[in-house]
């Protein structure tokens, strides 16, 4: 009598499952890096370099200049760098007497800019948010300044004040010898001359700015309120105006902003002489000017910084606390 014993070959054994084999190079190939080492050194390359730049010319020389200011030095050499403390904000305070007429001019540099060309910018989104044929070449007209260099808006408005040849005069008839108007050299007119350059181009930056709020505006609250027979006055002053808050804060830090760094245009117009002295033009004229007086100049930067900063810091607070409770 015989009995059959199955038998198992080797080979059967260990052939391995039909999909096993299939999934080890998958499985290889997951673990494989993304980035190749000549894509990690252009990402490097890229994220580093602006980064240095970064540092190097905003963070290094802030913290230079606070440090500058309670220094004397002269530019020439580390050597001559003396430690005065703070000597420096003393003689600001107390015997510089360009100071406090550059705060008053900067000030009103401010007001003037928020009651002026702020509601007239405000006036022109309105109106253009309202769909009239033609809006995209009123906007590009009226924004095209802010594009425009404010070195090349100083030399278009030196034009048109021109006491001889310039627009104004030659309007109103002051452009005859015994009947000039200086607008750029009277101290009584020359800064009120530029705040008008600046609010024709402050104008434009505020159109902008509120007509980006106002298309952020729920088209159903104005329905709603055309219903109840609210007019377009009402309609604005109770329902879109309030709504327009967040764009308020926004304009009013870029407005302060504006007016501490304002610069170009009154230093192309006189250099910031005769009645139209700024804090940025204090600082240009100690640091670059023909007696270098750099740890007085960055001592007038650094009041100009700390002035910025207490208009930042609550903004930038604001804008925080409001990301969290969203």
């Amino acid at each position: 009598m015989t009995t059959d014993t199955p038998t198992t070959r080797p080979e059967a054994a260990t052939v391995p499952p039909p999909g096993a084999a299939s999934a080890s190079p998958r499985a290889g190939q997951g673990h494989r890096r993304l980035l190749t080492r000549r894509d990690r050194f252009t990402l490097a390359l890229m994220a580093g370099v602006p980064t240095v730049l970064h540092v190097a010319l905003v963070w290094v020389t802030a913290i230079a200049s606070i440090l500058l200011a309670f220094t004397t030095w002269d530019g020439i050499g580390f050597d001559s760098i003396k430690w005065v403390g703070l000597d420096n904000f003393r003689q600001l305070f107390a015997d510089n007497p360009q100071f406090w007429p550059a705060v008053q001019h900067n000030v009103i540099w401010f007001v003037v800019l928020i009651l002026v060309p702020t509601p007239f910018g405000l006036l022109l989104a309105v109106q253009l948010d309202k769909r009239i044929r033609f809006s995209r070449v009123y906007q590009t007209a009226f924004f095209l300044p802010v594009v425009i260099s404010m070195a090349c808006i100083g030399f278009v408005w030196q034009l048109v004040y021109n006491p001889d040849t310039g627009l104004i005069n030659s309007i109103i008839g002051a452009n005859r010898p015994g009947h000039y108007i200086d607008w750029i050299g009277d101290p009584d007119l020359n800064l009120w001359a530029v705040l008008i350059a600046a609010s024709w181009r402050h104008t434009g930056y505020m159109m902008i700015l509120y007509l980006a709020g106002l298309k952020s505006v729920d088209p159903s609250l104005r329905e709603a309120s055309a219903l109840d027979g609210a007019n377009e006055w009402q309609t604005f002053r109770s329902i879109i105006f309030p709504t327009l808050r967040p764009t308020n804060t926004v304009v009013l830090v870029v407005t302060i902003i504006e007016a501490l760094r304002a610069f170009d245009l009154v230093f192309v117009f006189n250099k910031g002489a005769q009645g139209t002295e700024l804090l940025s033009i204090l600082v240009t004229n100690n640091i670059i000017g023909e007696s270098s007086r750099i740890g007085y100049g960055s001592a007038i930067a650094v009041v100009l910084l700390v002035i910025s900063l207490a208009v930042i810091i609550p903004y930038l607070i604001a804008t925080f606390r409001k990301e969290r409770r969203a």
